[in-house]
């Protein structure tokens, strides 16, 4: 099997550490070792707000981080050599002020985990609560021994809200205690310490953000009283605002007295205590959040009034109490269950919990690639959360995918003045972005991506036929679909030669390996869909509602004999296959070019776009990720079983797996083919790709496209759930040792609960109205309440045992007749370096 890390054991985490829990990720031992890890994985928020898990005392940290989703500032991109059209703007998610910081001095003595003597620690995140607790006893230098309890919650039901709270108690003696509670500007400069952050200058690599050459937030208030501080702040360039407040509530049975301060950037509100033994001193922090494009921080900051004396007015546990519903709610939507495998349990709820915090209120903004968690990516939007993460939500979340897909809407104006800019009609929404602006400044692998165009009209029709929410399509996402059929239309061209054929030329599909190519199998699959179901939709809605229509027409210009040009462009579309291998190739000239063989290239050399040139990438059959196998899923109803397979036998040996939106992709299709070893495989690579960092990165944030693809491997790849023609279809394959799998769909307003075993497939239908219909293996089935429908399945598929290697297939004939080789490029080492044996 092809994968950039070396293979992984069944569970690969230290079970002495991180024990499992099925409903919480539990830490038991402080390592300094892996900071960034660990504040990644531990984070808390909730699509708007993020806080990454530094710990309260504000040291030891690898990346203090605190991120509002959207919330950036633009730089100017400097090309050593420009041309006309190429990204002109950076954007970068900007370190909002920080104000997880809770100090804590013990007899003058400050607690720092990197040396503290703990007798005792826990560090746990409840997916069931949502609140990330840590629970230690501290003997400090002069031997006396200190419980510290502190939480930290980011709301779901109240979005610019987090709670934090730190609890002391002296277990031996009396002490002076103080807490110092602080707000800190970290994005400008170096940390209290004056220690630079350590996320920075650690060499070249893409996914990483880049600093700043300018002070980034501009002071424009800060107040403190006895009881609340605040500080609000301009974007230099961008000229985003945003205005962060805290209150606190004191509850000490001791003697105290309390000291705050305010400055441009920190604010302070110091709590001294003399401490008794056995009692306990509890800080409660409330903090709110407010940000806007240009809404003066004086408006901010009376937003942040308002969430707070609503608080206050209604007080802090109300806000856990409705936090506990939420995740009820949500779990109830959206848990997975397998049986018998507590470790896998564990993982899969981490995944989905944190799908839920990247999206859940995301509301008037996209999903960033790192959700809110860190600044990988520069808190940019792709088209993962079309493909990776909108399936997720339309099946369990509707009114987050609909808050995404309207994200999308509002994106058209840029998306339409960007197609312009390209010398094309329609619209062409950016590769990366946060603010609607194209900030790919490497066009071959940014903006030649224009199947992003059909990977977000996709993910709007899926959600259309999944929900049935036509006055959203006929209000805002058939624009969508028109603009973006235009463009497909302009810029793709006919040949004949006997009969007719639209080609698309010049453009990259998602292996980024492979740059600026013709007839990209899967461009050209998902263009043909688009295309489709923009006919589709524009004739339905003429049709059922007339005065729709004649307002789309008023809104986007609609012309009748478009439509008809469309219907012509898909019927046409160019599908690449080589009838002596068999095969699609990845485009029309991939098979021209010689093999890598990973099979005799180091670990050590990946991932390869950190140690190869991009041309000498380029030269070879390599990918970055699943390309046409991406397409065999999305379009499965347009290919043969034979057809997957031998597609799979021949690009899976090649894929190396160096993006983490790869393993989940080949596990679905590993799945559905037969090759149920590699599936298992590939699975757990995704699964675990944060937990134990496979790919090297998840201190600059976790990947949530990634973990939107578990849900896939899970419901589509081990479930066999299928979404075809606006109908549901389910071929399990269930793992060979898990005696069931069982989850929630909804469909049309309505939600079964699926479980599958190795002999039977169960739906049963929630509530009291509805009905659920779907496939099993080309059988038509209907659910309803109160009666349930058992399938009985005759295996699970075909059974393909071992794994394919990652030997790539090579001596087949090309259809000029050559023969197809494999070789590897020399790597570029130092002077002083060896080349890895």
């Amino acid at each position: 099997m092809a994968t950039m890390t070396k293979d992984i054991p069944e569970d690969p985490l230290d079970r002495g550490r991180f024990p499992v829990d099925p409903w919480r990720f539990v830490e038991t031992d402080h390592y300094p070792g892996d900071l960034g890890l660990t504040e990644t994985l531990f984070a808390v928020s909730n699509g708007y707000l993020g806080m990454r898990g530094n710990p309260a005392e504000g040291r030891d940290a690898h990346a203090h981080g605190t991120f509002i989703n959207g919330f950036h500032e633009t730089w100017p991109i400097q090309h050593a050599e420009s041309a006309f059209g190429f990204a002109r703007t950076g954007q970068t998610i900007v370190n909002v002020p920080d104000v997880k910081v809770l100090k804590l001095y013990v007899d003058d003595e400050p607690l720092n985990l990197g040396t503290a003597d703990l007798e005792h620690y826990e560090r746990s995140l409840d997916f069931a609560s949502g609140v990330l607790s840590r629970t230690l006893v501290w003997r400090t230098p002069a031997g006396k021994r200190v419980r510290v309890v502190s939480t930290r919650m980011v709301s779901m039901t109240e979005r610019h809200l987090a709670l934090l709270s730190l609890e002391v108690t002296m277990l031996d003696g009396d002490a002076p205690i103080v807490i110092s509670s602080q707000m800190l500007n970290r994005q400008d400069g170096k940390d209290e310490y004056h220690v630079a952050d350590a996320a920075l200058g650690e060499g070249i690599d893409p996914r990483k953000a880049a600093g700043f050459d300018h002070r980034v937030l501009l002071p424009r208030a800060h107040y403190s009283t006895d009881q609340r501080m605040m500080l609000g702040y301009v974007c230099a360039r961008s000229r985003m605002t945003v205005a962060v407040a805290a209150d606190h509530v004191l509850t000490c049975d001791d003697t105290y007295e309390i000291i705050h301060s305010a400055e441009e950037d920190s604010a302070k509100y110091v709590v001294r205590v003399d401490a008794t033994e056995g009692n306990t001193v509890t800080l409660e922090k409330a903090v709110a959040y407010h940000s806007s494009r240009g809404v003066p921080v004086r408006e901010l900051s009376d937003r942040c009034d308002r969430t707070l004396d609503r608080v206050r007015r209604i007080g802090i546990p109300h806000f856990h109490a409705e936090q506990r519903a939420w995740y009820d709610r949500f779990w109830a939507d959206a848990d997975i269950q397998v049986e018998g495998h507590p470790e896998l349990q564990q993982a899969i709820r981490f995944n989905l919990f944190q799908l839920a915090q990247a999206s859940a209120r995301a509301d008037q903004q996209g999903i960033p690639a790192k959700g809110v968690t860190g600044s990988g990516y520069e808190g940019h939007y792709f088209w993962d959360t079309e493909i990776y993460v909108l399936p997720f939500l339309t099946y369990t979340q509707p009114d987050a995918a609909r808050n995404a897909l309207h994200f999308r809407c509002r994106m058209l104006p840029a998306a339409r003045e960007r197609a312009r800019e390209m010398a094309q009609e329609g619209a062409l929404f950016p590769w990366r972005t946060i603010n609607g602006e194209e900030a790919s400044a490497y066009y071959a692998a940014g903006t030649a991506q224009v199947h992003i165009d059909a990977d977000i009209s996709y993910a709007l029709s899926k959600y259309v036929d999944a929900t049935g929410d036509s006055g959203f399509l006929v209000r805002d996402g058939i624009d969508i679909l028109v603009e973006t059929a235009r463009m497909w239309a302009d810029l793709g061209f006919w040949r004949t030669n006997g009969a007719a054929s639209f080609h698309i030329h010049g453009v990259t599909g998602p292996d980024e390996y492979t740059t600026v190519v013709n007839n990209n199998l899967f461009t050209n699959v998902m263009a043909r869909y688009n295309l489709e179901q923009a006919v589709q939709a524009v004739r339905e809605v003429a049709v059922s509602d007339p005065a729709a229509y004649t307002q789309i027409v008023a809104r986007t210009g609609l012309q009748p004999d478009e439509v008809e040009e469309w219907a012509r462009c898909a019927a046409g579309m160019t599908i690449p296959f080589d009838e002596t291998l068999g095969i699609h190739p990845q485009d029309e000239h991939f098979l021209d070019r010689e093999v890598w063989d990973l099979s005799r290239t180091p670990i050590e050399l990946r991932p390869l776009l950190l140690h190869y040139h991009p041309l000498v990438i380029y030269r070879f059959q390599v990918l970055k990720q699943a390309d046409v196998v991406l397409a065999l899923f999305l379009q499965g109803d347009r290919f043969t079983p034979e057809e997957k397979k031998a597609d799979f036998d021949y690009y899976d040996p090649i894929t190396t797996g160096d993006s983490t939106l790869s393993a989940v992709v080949q596990s679905v299709m590993a799945a559905e083919v037969g090759y149920h070893e590699a599936a298992m495989k590939y699975f757990r690579s995704a699964l675990y790709v944060d937990l134990a960092n496979l790919h090297g990165n998840t201190v600059d944030g976790l990947h949530v496209a990634s973990m939107g693809g578990v849900w896939q491997t899970l419901v589509c790849g081990f479930g066999g759930m299928r979404d075809h023609g606006g109908r549901l279809s389910f071929d399990p394959r269930l793992p060979v040792d898990w005696p069931s799998l069982s989850f929630p769909l909804r469909w049309q307003d309505v939600t079964a609960d699926i479980t599958v075993t190795q002999e039977t497939m169960t739906v049963a239908v929630r509530g009291e109205e509805g009905t659920f219909p779907f496939r099993v293996r080309g059988t038509d089935h209907v659910a309803r309440p109160g009666h349930d429908v058992v399938v009985d399945l005759d295996g699970q598929g075909p059974r393909i045992d071992g794994l394919l290697g990652d030997r790539p297939l090579i001596g087949g004939h090309r259809a000029d007749g050559t023969v197809i080789t494999a070789g590897v490029p020399s790597p570029v080492v130092g002077p002083d370096e060896e080349l890895p044996v």
